[in-house]
């Protein structure tokens, strides 16, 4: 079932009513269908973005001024809000939420039911997982990984093998 269509300045439309989102409800900015799933209740709102292979599905919600591109992977519950990025091949799955002016890119991941606010940045190979938080000016990058209760704040970085 089709469930929006894309207007010409790009922004979509929906065309049935789900979850929050009710028939003629205009959302934000997608470059094609392939960018958000037409099953499931996922949507793009307000000025967000999702551009070139980058994909938004499930229940996930980008909104705000959030920008998801290149072959990113927004999915699950997933919120991506406010003025974050998501690109390269990173994912953003499950219930995580990333917000603020975070940045989640490379081939990262933030799963289960973790945060990334703030300015945040998550990068290269690092997971972010379980109900761990980054926040602040905090950096995760290289093939670290931060899971459980972890919090990682201020201008913390953790990198490599951690």
């Amino acid at each position: 079932m089709t469930k929006y269509k894309i207007n010409k300045d790009g922004r979509i439309e929906a065309l049935i009513s789900f979850a929050d989102v009710k028939v003629g409800d205009v959302g934000g900015f997608v470059e094609s269908e392939k960018n958000l799933s037409h099953k499931g209740n996922a949507w793009v709102s307000g000025d967000a973005r999702v551009s070139g292979d980058a994909r938004v599905s499930g229940d996930a919600w980008v909104s705000g001024d959030a920008r998801v591109s290149g072959n990113a992977r927004v999915s699950g519950n997933a919120r991506v809000y406010e003025s974050t990025r998501v690109s390269g091949d990173a994912w953003v799955s499950g219930d995580a939420w990333v917000s603020g002016d975070a940045w989640v890119s490379g081939d990262a991941r933030v799963s289960g039911d973790a945060w990334v606010s703030g300015n945040a940045r998550v990068s290269g190979n690092a997971r972010v997982s379980g109900d761990a938080w980054v926040s602040g000016d905090a950096w995760v990058s290289g093939d670290a990984r931060v899971s459980g209760d972890a919090r990682v704040s201020g201008n913390a970085r953790v990198s490599g093998d951690a």
